[in-house]
């Protein structure tokens, strides 16, 4: 029997549409069933591709008695993190505060006024050691909403409190300065493991916001103890088992401290945010290496991730038949099958496989030492061995690709699409890749024209309904505008059609008449439009993602040169100012906040370029302009005379010298004497 969740178009929530449990989606309707049947809500929050979600669902959820406890005693309520994340955000700060921790699946029990007075992540079908089952659960949280009704209201009037405090941003009095920058990378370089990378300790996740601030300070500061620990993460990583080293991209996390084992989902935000911050490393180390992992991973979204439309999927399944990473690991005997006996010979020694395996009997394939290494211990040549491993790496996609693959979550979120945007974008420039663009632009133009609505505002989501026809839904969060400015800013860059520069333009003006507080000056994470919760979110640290408002920050600073309206770039700086304590006593957390007040106190050097695109010299303008790591830089070009992006102040009176295509590099719209040489320019910059 269906439940109501067979009429949505989440692919979590239709994971759902078979249980016997009488789930509601998030709304009115739960909130005032709710309230009828004097019942307590039980907030079940997760996402298609986790794990323990599937088992929780499976153990509990499928199960017949469990469902008829949940069914006399709650109305029950099941939400897709991905859609709702300002529901996501307040629930999962209520449980942090509550226990200490949090994850997926959330399991909150809510009054029906939505205020949070229980909670946790998974719960087994029965007690475990250490752990109570959800049996029990059920029975204590029905019992105590029963008798003892007054002291849950007032642990629940003491979350909210906790939630709402935590949501606010401090008032300081204290300037930015540099300073802030230079405390928060001394604090992260105390933290990073220096025989692994990334951060000391176990599970161990990416954070590219992290190893990203650290380049800006590298770039800032020369300190060379900051390019080496990002050095060592990316080379660690792009070895280990995180990475998928036959199909591209990168998972979700690794359990271990050495990057070996995965939960082996990947999202597309972790992807996108790796490309950006390997593309970054190629272009301060030169590492051949990193480039590798940008095409490949590129690649994997191309091949795996990608709607025809153009839109980008939002993550796999870390699980097939029911068995996490069955997909990705291999036995010593599927790879001799798969390989000729030398292939197979060298695949097994590159990858570290073994009869016994590293993952459960199977194998995780990783490098267990380096490719310089094994270059040196095997006398192999690194052309050949190259174009070796290239070609078994196609032979093992090939056999692979028969395998039954993990699902596909196929809704369309804006926010993490524009962060693959900006990837595209950024890389087809630096490596001259149309096709990348070609990707981005056709990103960009299906977000425009298919999740935004009939006044031109942007939604969130876009899924295939049951009709088979696409459909857009839920009013865009500040993430989703924030994100999406900043992707149309790069790939003005990497085109020069200022078209783009006029839609980022649109969002920001959007973005501060609707999230803007006038009050505390930052940006709420929602619109009054969205769901009125027990606080209004505003999310002002980074997580899996950049805080929306630090991005917010540094994409308006970046519009302010474009466009000249310093309102940009005075709301940056106000929001930033209001961070000032959390970029003092939590750096570690506030990543992109920092990377803000980078861009806030450089000299930034804006570049203009006016010439024929196709010309020699343009080409080689662009492409040095393009080989180093310039975070704070801001590049403007227009092709030919008649300046098409008149719009700009950056083009008052620039005009070509000699009829040569033209470098103006500027500070604040006071440009040094034009050039016509890529010496000359790169003199002026340097």
């Amino acid at each position: 029997m269906l439940n109501r969740l067979a009429n949505e178009t989440s692919p979590y929530l239709l994971q759902h549409k078979n249980n016997p449990v009488d789930w509601y989606p998030w709304g009115d309707e739960a909130f005032s069933t709710a309230r009828e049947l004097d019942q307590p809500i039980l907030l079940s929050i997760g996402y298609s591709s986790c794990h323990w979600c599937h088992v929780m669902a499976h153990e509990s959820f499928e199960d017949e008695s469990i469902a008829e406890m949940m069914n006399r005693n709650f109305v029950n309520v099941k939400v897709d993190r991905e859609e709702l994340p300002d529901v996501d955000s307040i629930y999962m700060t209520a449980v942090q505060a509550m226990t200490g921790s949090g994850g997926w699946p959330l399991t909150v029990f809510i009054t029906p006024d939505g205020h949070p007075f229980f909670g946790g992540t998974y719960f087994p079908p029965e007690d475990r050691s250490h752990m109570a089952g959800l049996p029990r659960v059920l029975a204590a949280i029905s019992d105590a909403y029963t008798n003892r009704r007054q002291e849950i209201l007032e642990n629940s009037r003491e979350i909210a409190a906790v939630i709402r405090k935590q949501s606010s941003p401090y008032p300081a009095e204290d300037e930015i300065t540099e300073s802030l920058i230079f405390g928060g990378c001394t604090n992260l370089l105390a933290n990073a493991d220096l025989e692994y990378g990334g951060t000391s300790g176990a599970p161990k996740f990416p954070q590219p916001m992290v190893y990203e601030l650290l380049l800006r300070y590298w770039k800032r500061t020369k300190s060379s103890q900051a390019l080496d620990i990002v050095t060592l993460t990316l080379e660690k990583m792009a070895d280990g088992g995180i990475y998928d080293q036959i199909g591209g991209g990168f998972a979700r996390y690794s359990v271990d401290d050495r990057w070996l084992v995965p939960h082996f989902e990947k999202m597309l935000y972790d992807n996108a945010q790796l490309v950006s911050l390997y593309l970054h490393g190629y272009q301060a180390t030169k590492k051949t290496l990193f480039k590798t992992i940008v095409e490949e991973t590129l690649n994997y979204i191309s091949r795996d991730m990608t709607h025809e439309d153009g839109g980008f999927y939002s993550a796999s399944d870390a699980d097939s038949e029911g068995v996490e990473g069955k997909y990705f690991i291999w036995s010593a005997e599927e790879i001799e099958n798969a390989l000729s006996p030398e292939d197979a010979e060298l695949a097994k020694a590159y990858w570290g496989v073994t009869d016994e395996g590293n993952f459960e009997g199977s194998n995780i394939l990783y490098l267990p030492i380096s490719r310089h290494e094994f270059i040196a211990r095997t006398s192999q040549l690194p052309d050949q061995l190259k174009n070796d491993i290239e070609r078994i790496k196609r032979l093992l996609l090939g056999v692979r690709s028969q395998r039954i693959a993990p699902a596909i979550d196929t809704k369309i979120l804006v926010s993490w699409n524009a962060l693959m945007l900006k990837a595209y974008a950024e890389a087809g420039a630096v490596f001259e890749n149309q096709d990348w663009i070609d990707v981005a632009k056709k990103n960009a133009n299906f977000l425009l024209e298919n999740v935004t609505d009939s006044k031109s505002r942007l939604l969130h989501t876009w899924s295939v309904s049951n009709n088979g026809k696409g459909e857009a839904k839920i009013v865009g969060y500040l993430d989703d505008h924030a994100y999406l400015i900043d992707a149309l800013l790069s790939l003005y860059e990497s085109t020069f059609d200022y078209s783009y520069v006029d839609k980022a333009q649109l969002f920001a003006e959007q973005m501060i008449e609707r999230f803007w507080d006038a009050d505390l000056q930052v940006f709420y994470d929602t619109t009054l439009e969205h769901s009125k919760l027990i606080v209004r979110p505003r999310d002002i640290l980074d997580n899996a993602v950049p805080s929306g408002g630090a991005v917010a920050a540094i994409a308006l600073q970046r519009l302010s040169i474009f466009t000249g309206d310093p309102n940009y770039a005075s709301k940056a700086e106000t929001s930033m100012k209001t961070l000032i304590p959390h970029m003092q006593n939590m750096p570690a957390a506030v990543t992109s906040w920092l990377a803000a007040v980078d861009f806030l106190k450089s000299d930034n050097q804006e570049v203009v370029l006016i010439g024929d695109a196709k010309s020699t010299l343009m080409i080689e303008m662009i492409r040095e302009l393009r080989r180093s790591f310039a975070p704070n830089r801001v590049l403007a070009g227009s092709t030919g005379d008649s300046l098409t992006n008149k719009k700009s102040p950056l083009f008052d009176g620039r005009v070509m010298l000699n009829g040569k295509p033209t470098a103006f590099v500027c500070e604040n719209y006071t440009c040094k004497l034009p050039v016509n040489s890529v010496s000359a320019m790169m003199g002026q910059l340097n």
